[in-house]
Order: structure tokens, then sequence, then C-alpha cells
């Protein structure tokens, strides 16, 4: 998959994680990087979320590194946005360029998981 290219290191001495072009963002691989319901739950919070999140502040019931086996899913997949803070990893949903790409995909997937949620007595 076509992606950005980055150092791994900008000048000042940060590290910097390849994310796709908007213009490479496909919709059978957004399709697929929500179909997993971990990664809909990590979608789920930082669309919730008021700015970017930490990898910890998201709780999942999974091992660490399943966790960044997730985020990084996410990330290749153009889903989500990530950067460093310091040393934390920091995330956000790349809600701009999905809706601009895919009109109400973000929003009917966020509905339907909350729907489902209340159905199933998640929430």
């Amino acid at each position: 998959m076509p992606t950005d290219t980055t150092s791994p290191r900008t000048s000042s001495g940060s590290r910097s994680l390849e994310h796709p072009a908007r213009e490479d963002i496909r919709l059978a691989e957004v399709l697929h990087a929500l179909a997993d319901p971990m990664r809909l739950r990590i979608v789920r919070v930082l669309a919730a979320a008021e700015g970017e999140l930490n990898c910890a502040d998201i709780e999942l019931p999974v091992s660490k590194s399943t966790c960044t086996h997730h985020f990084r899913v996410l990330r290749e997949h153009g889903v989500i946005q990530q950067f460093y803070r310091g040393t934390a990893k920091m995330n956000g949903l790349r809600r701009a360029d999905l809706d601009d790409l895919f009109p109400g995909l973000i929003d009917a997937v966020l509905r339907g998981a909350e729907l489902q949620a209340r159905r199933l007595g998640e929430e």
C-alpha cells in the first residue's frame, strides 16, 4: 500500500509514523479495519474524544502487543493518525479525510455500533 514517505526521525529528533496519503485511502481497507470489534471500539472512543488520546487511555481487554497491532492496522488503512508527543503515542480519528472520501460512512458505522451495543447490553 503506498504511504507517505517520511523519515523515521524529523530534524528535531522526534519519531514519525507512516500514514497513507488521503488519495491512497481505499474503502475496502477502511471497512476491513472497522470490521474487527477491538478496532471498532478504538474508533468509537476516538470519535467521542474531544482531542487526541494516548494509546494507554483506550482500555482494551487484550495484550499490549495485540493493542499495538490493532492501532497499526487502523493507521495503515487510513482510519486514524498517530504521532508522538514526547514518549506518548497519540491517536486521532482521520474524520475529515474519511468524511470527504466516504460521506456518511463513519457516522453510519458509529451509529450502528451504538445501536448494537445497546441491543446487546454492552452500554
